[in-house]
């Protein structure tokens, strides 16, 4: 359990807090600055409502039904509604880790004081995080534009002490989580309804969190290309840097630098026998590899934007005693950029494919036939391959872009939506995907090493080579080849395999 704190001000929020959040159990304070900004906003709100100031989703109904005015009596009984009608997600109950960054990412949004809500919507919102109280949300039902109004609704609901909730492991009705972690339900004021659910923080937070994976998965794509040159015994020509700087593409000239580093001072490598030059998998690993690098940075960056910024509607604005109603649920560019970067993610996959292909298939490796002795009795990593391959395809299927849909909904008023939800459960179903093929290319290249010996492998791929083998024994004879899978798959998404690689090289820049 991480015992660090990462204090809300609405700004600074990074992707390595909202991990020790969501995944690592850090807990949350709130700056006290923060809470007087949401205070003062708070004050214009009640100040124009007093007034008879017609405010959209306080004084009128919501979507369609702006046109009807609703009375300041009404008001709180307007918000308990918005929160039960937009409660409409359906399919399985998105991972605890998820449910946290929505709560996380909601409060350092109202910590920016725009949203008009009480402070004690962002302190129920930290208590719920502290003490583990988990929603019980749905993955489906998000249109990512009114940001992510089903699943948010559910959170939403047991703010209010209503809705399913876990606690301590358990599942039970959010009135009993609440009761059992001494939190007090809320009962909704003007916009709180709203100010609840009405922005990205849903998808946001799974794409968060999926980017922090992919920084991962990252290193651990570099280690087996690495691994793959050794073994193969490539033409390492490519790598010269020079041929990278005069291209300008700095994911390109970062990819070829780790590369070389990986592999330095490799016998494998200095075994070659007068290649040339090779195939593209291996020739153009830093041109393939390095956009991908330079997609997850420019991932990184609209996230941070999305997570410090405000996304919510109405929004108040303390200093000119205003309110405007606008679009900033609209999660077009986070949509957009996890498309992106699920596109990216898929070329990992199809690289590490190509690389075990060629590990293979003896014409091309000058190794034993899929990486194993026992003249055709053993049929070795060959239906490794083929996880790999149906892994891929299930990636090229998914990695067709969910923005570029749009269903008009709420009588057309609402009639151009991004489909953010979908490109967040996509992007993070490809990294999954890719993790597998990715442990599978370095398994079959640490059984690819062994046939290379006495030779060794330069000094990260020999650090990699030594994780997997204190844990997976070499492949003499066929055995069933998941369980084998599973573990370096474990050794890739928990980071073994990249700590031990950047204690021998220095770490992996990306």
């Amino acid at each position: 359990m991480d015992n660090k704190t990462v204090t809300l001000t609405g700004k600074g929020l990074t992707i390595a807090n909202i991990d020790a959040v969501c995944h690592g159990g850090a807990k949350v304070a709130i700056a006290p600055t923060a809470l007087n900004a949401v205070k003062a906003n708070r004050q214009v709100i009640e100040r124009k409502v007093k007034a008879g100031v017609p405010i959209y989703g306080v004084t009128t109904g919501i979507g369609e039904f702006a046109r009807i005015a609703i009375s300041p009596e009404q008001g709180e009984e307007l918000q308990k509604r918005i929160v039960y009608s937009h409660a409409a997600s359906v399919g399985k109950i998105i991972p605890e880790s998820d449910s946290r960054a929505c709560l996380l990412l909601r409060a350092n949004m109202i910590c920016n004081g725009n949203s008009g809500v009480r402070p004690v919507i962002v302190e129920t919102l930290v208590a719920m995080l502290n003490k583990g109280v988990h929603p019980v949300i749905y993955e489906k039902g998000s249109l990512g534009t009114s940001g992510d109004l089903s699943p948010l609704a559910m959170m939403a609901e047991v703010v209010m002490g209503e809705g399913r909730a876990f606690y301590k492991g358990k599942m039970m009705s959010g009135k009993a989580a609440m009761s059992a972690a001494k939190i007090k339900p809320v009962r909704l004021s003007y916009k709180e309804g709203l100010g609840l659910i009405n922005g990205t923080q849903h998808m946001t937070g799974v794409g968060a969190l999926a980017l922090h994976s992919a920084t991962l998965l990252a290193k651990n794509a570099l280690i087996g290309a690495g691994m793959t040159i050794d073994s193969i015994s490539s033409n390492v020509s490519g790598l010269d840097p020079r041929v990278h700087q005069i291209r300008n593409h700095r994911g390109q000239i970062v990819a070829a630098e780790n590369l070389r580093r990986l592999i330095k001072g490799s016998q494998m490598i200095a075994h070659n026998k007068g290649k040339v030059q090779d195939a593209y998998s291996l020739r153009c690993c830093p041109q393939i590899l390095g956009p991908t690098l330079d997609t997850i940075q420019y991932a990184e960056t609209t996230h941070l934007h999305e997570v410090n910024g405000v996304s919510d509607n109405p929004l108040f604005f303390t200093k000119d005693d205003e309110y405007i109603a606008a679009g900033n649920f609209h999660g077009q560019p986070v949509a957009m950029v996890q498309d992106f970067l699920a596109i990216a993610i898929s070329e990992f996959a199809s690289l590490a494919e190509r690389h075990t292909n060629r590990m293979l298939n003896p014409v091309l490796s000058g190794l034993p036939d899929f990486l194993v002795e026992g003249n055709g009795l053993n049929s070795g990593l060959m239906v490794a391959q083929y996880t790999q391959a149906a892994l891929v395809s299930e990636n090229k299927i998914l990695s067709h872009p969910a923005v570029v849909d749009s269903i008009s909904v709420s009588a057309d008023q609402e009639d151009h939506v991004c489909m953010g939800s979908i490109s967040a459960m996509k992007l993070t179903d490809i990294i999954r995907n890719t993790e597998i093929v990715v442990a599978i290319q370095i398994m079959a290249a640490a059984q690819a090493m062994d046939f290379r010996r006495p030779h060794k492998a330069g000094p990260g791929s020999e650090a990699a080579y030594k994780v997997v083998r204190k844990k997976l024994a070499r492949l003499i004879n066929d055995r069933p080849l998941y369980p084998d899978i599973e573990i370096v798959t474990s050794l890739v998404r928990d980071g073994s395999i990249v700590e031990a690689v950047e204690a021998a090289v220095g770490e992996l820049k990306l």
